[in-house]
């Protein structure tokens, strides 16, 4: 748009019936306070509902990362635009024709920069960027390898909310509404104006996670898109740093699998729905996606359930993400939950897609029995779950791990099956534990298994120094020898 001065007074005044419209592309979109969305609406459709309402000031997708359907229309002032001389988006702006015949099209971009933005809108970028750098020279935080206050500047790619919308949503952050606390802090459940459930996780600023761990949740799962991941919908960062996710009813996997009551409703046939479910997951994390995640803290309170009982990996707070040909990198800083967290990784700061696969295997031996891995005691001896699981099965005596309530519905091959491959993905050296993509092919296969070897860290006596967080939900922080 064309400014005079820093007022917002355009050189030529709009004429609603005459008016057209100019792409500019490599732009961070205005600040969406004064917006309106359709996410049924392709471009065609944006454009018209836009020129028939003389207040709209410019369009653009909704779906910005996959640039294809949805709407978004700006009424108003547009604020909070920025130039990227890549891996920006494209925007419509509203323009008098005059106006477009008078500037050559090599300038149209850079004119629009810089007279378009408002000196009173606080942009993303800064405000990330700012929050980082009070934060390291507060704390003298040690970032992960890799990252800097200045690696702030990315664009995050991804829908923001108001943060006023998003109260109304959750009723002020009621109680009423709250589904739980996690390490990354509490979580509400929201109803949008469309009847659009959502669930909202809040940085709390006492939080063994940070900004880091929020920047990494928006830069990762705004660029995953699988069945068997959550879905992230936007982020908020005014005042409060909020993402906004499909809402999941059913909640988490460890609320039904460890609960004596709510047990019940997972028979054999769901609990083996959601091991291969999850297993189909991390298989496109590990090697689907576009980027190659290793996801750093699968158990079963980040494994979330929709209405049908589909499960949903959740949590990318402490993921980390491979380029190239990077099979395994090393970390000064180990966090994770103990009882998932493979040998490698919580004694020597070692992690790899076989970590991921570790912490899987204890999953699903936790799936079978419903009993967790961690604080399991048996009178016989002092071994956890998985060195209850490996003595059962080098004595032939698999079926007794089983949870009592699916012992009489389950498939008997299925089961052992499963308890088999899970023994197999706790091994303890990451070079024996098969990849993912082995695992989905053995869940769904009658191929022969070979025979696992001993589990990592199988018994109690194998304790680390931990720190533990109050809520349940255990963040464990290492300093790698």
């Amino acid at each position: 748009m064309f400014w005079i001065g820093r007022m917002g007074v355009r050189r030529n005044p709009l004429d609603c019936e005459k008016d057209i419209f100019v792409l500019y592309s490599s732009l961070k979109l205005p600040d969406t306070r004064s917006s309106w969305f359709n996410e049924s609406m392709n471009l065609q459709d944006c454009k018209e509902a836009c020129m028939k309402n003389c207040s709209c000031m410019a369009y653009s997708n909704l779906d910005i990362q996959h640039r294809g359907s949805g709407c978004l229309l700006w009424f108003g002032e547009l604020t909070d635009i920025r130039e990227y001389s890549d891996n920006g988006q494209d925007l419509y702006i509203r323009m008098a024709a005059s106006e477009s015949a008078l500037l050559p099209s090599h300038q149209k971009k850079k004119r629009v920069m810089g007279l378009a933005i408002s000196f009173g809108s606080v942009f993303l970028i800064l405000v990330l960027l700012t929050i980082c750098v009070l934060q390291c020279k507060k704390k003298k935080m040690e970032l992960p390898e890799g990252d800097n206050c200045e690696d702030q500047k990315e664009d995050l790619e991804l829908p923001l909310f108001d943060l006023s919308t998003i109260a109304t949503a959750t009723n002020y952050f009621s109680t009423d509404n709250k589904l739980g606390e996690g390490g990354f802090g509490p979580v509400y459940k929201g109803v949008l104006r469309g009847g659009q459930e959502i669930a909202v996780k809040m940085l709390s600023r006492t939080s063994g996670q940070g900004l880091h761990e929020f920047k990494n949740e928006v830069l990762y799962v705004s660029k995953l898109q699988h069945r068997n991941l959550v879905k992230l919908l936007g982020c908020c960062i005014q005042e409060e740093n909020l993402l906004i996710y499909e809402f999941m009813p059913k909640r988490s996997l460890d609320s039904f699998l460890f609960d004596p009551m709510q047990r019940e409703q997972l028979d054999w046939s769901v609990r083996f729905h959601i091991i291969t479910g999850i297993a189909r997951g991390l298989l496109y994390l590990h090697q689907d996606s576009r980027l190659r995640i290793i996801h750093r803290d699968i158990k079963a309170s980040n494994v979330l359930l929709d209405y049908e009982m589909n499960p949903k990996i959740s949590d990318f707070g402490l993921a980390k993400s491979f380029t190239g040909n990077e099979t395994q990198a090393n970390t000064n800083r180990v966090v994770g939950t103990y009882g998932y967290m493979s040998p490698e990784y919580a004694l020597d700061g070692i992690f790899s897609m076989k970590s991921d696969v570790f912490s899987y295997g204890a999953l699903v031996l936790e799936t079978a029995s419903g009993k967790r891995n961690r604080g399991f005691q048996h009178p016989d001896h002092h071994h956890n779950l998985l060195g209850h699981a490996w003595i059962l099965f080098t004595e032939g005596r698999s079926m007794q791990l089983l949870d009592k309530v699916v012992k009489n519905s389950c498939s008997t091959s299925e089961a052992l099956r499963s308890i088999h491959i899970g023994l197999l993905c706790v091994q303890r050296c990451p070079n024996d534990r098969p990849s993912m993509s082995a695992v989905v092919m053995m869940l769904g296969s009658d191929i022969e298994l070979p025979h696992p070897k001993e589990p990592g860290f199988f018994s109690e006596r194998n304790l680390l120094q931990e720190n533990t967080s109050q809520n349940e939900i255990t963040m464990t922080v290492l300093s790698a020898r």
